[in-house]
């Protein structure tokens, strides 16, 4: 029986996908985005994890993602999203024509010899494209036994292959610092969510996920929960100006009306410093 691969797995556990994986601190997406009111495109939305902030900060988003069944859960909480089902190497808008491209835990999947000159292409003058990863803080010893357990995306720095590229500029980058409430249930659907468990036979993938609840078990706080601690690394990078002339292309980034407006802000606790315990 063949397996799927790795980076088209994710629609099968979509929802697990959803309710498993975190957020991202209030920061990154002014961060991403360099400023207010942008036009952006974003490449492996997901399920719209980091979509909801960006509408929250009032840009205009157009989220793709190769996988139909990650967009349908975007959509039932985002109606107001204009979405494509696209890879990053095939982009359905015209040429010049976005302020952002942006890429939450996608960018590592995507054959950057095919998709950085889509990016570039898409991108007006003065754009740039933006990456952010969540990663496990692996400083705490809890943590790192679950990331034993379930695996580490590995992610390369990719400054160099955006420098290697000639298409863009410097790389900037920073981290910011965030927790997310897990408990049994939820631990659970973020070790359903990796790629390195989704893809296992079903034997295989139900004896691990019951490894995972019993980890639980013996380090969790039962109803209370525990906090996983995350570090979100981002990166962006200007596009090069070469003077290309405008191109239609297929689309355009008009976002649907009706993207919603954040409310007041409430603190992630990534603007405070970390309290690092470990719950054994």
């Amino acid at each position: 029986m063949s397996q799927p691969q790795p980076a088209r797995s994710f629609g099968r556990v979509a929802a697990a996908y959803d309710r498993g994986r975190p957020g991202y601190p209030a920061q990154v997406g002014p961060w991403l985005t360099g400023g207010p009111g942008r036009t952006v495109l974003e490449l492996g939305a997901g399920t719209g994890k980091l979509t909801a902030l960006l509408v929250q900060h009032g840009h205009d988003v157009h989220a793709t993602d190769p996988d139909p069944a990650m967009l349908e859960v975007l959509s039932a909480a985002l109606p107001g999203v204009r979405t494509s089902v696209a890879g990053a190497e095939d982009l359905p808008v015209a040429g010049r024509s976005v302020d952002v491209v942006v890429c939450a835990q996608s960018f590592h999947w995507f054959d950057l010899e095919r998709a950085l000159p889509e990016i570039a292409r898409v991108l007006k003058p003065g754009g740039h494209l933006a990456l952010v990863w969540n990663q496990t803080y692996q400083k705490i010893p809890w943590v790192r036994r679950l990331g034993a357990i379930i695996g580490q995306d590995q992610v390369a720095d990719p400054a160099e292959p955006l420098r290697d590229s000639g298409l863009f500029g410097p790389v900037e980058e920073t981290e910011l610092r965030h927790w997310q409430d897990v408990n049994r249930s939820s631990v659970v659907d973020l070790a359903a969510s990796h790629s390195g468990v989704s893809t296992l036979e079903p034997e295989a993938r139900e004896a691990k996920l019951a490894e995972v609840a019993a980890f639980y078990d013996d380090y969790g706080r039962g109803m209370d929960g525990m906090q996983l601690p995350y570090v979100a690394r981002c990166f962006r990078a200007p596009v090069i100006d070469d003077g290309r002339a405008e191109d239609p292309g297929p689309g355009t980034t008009s976002a649907a009306d009706g993207a919603s407006q954040g409310g007041p802000s409430v603190s992630d606790g990534s603007d405070t410093d970390m309290l690092l315990i470990d719950f054994r």
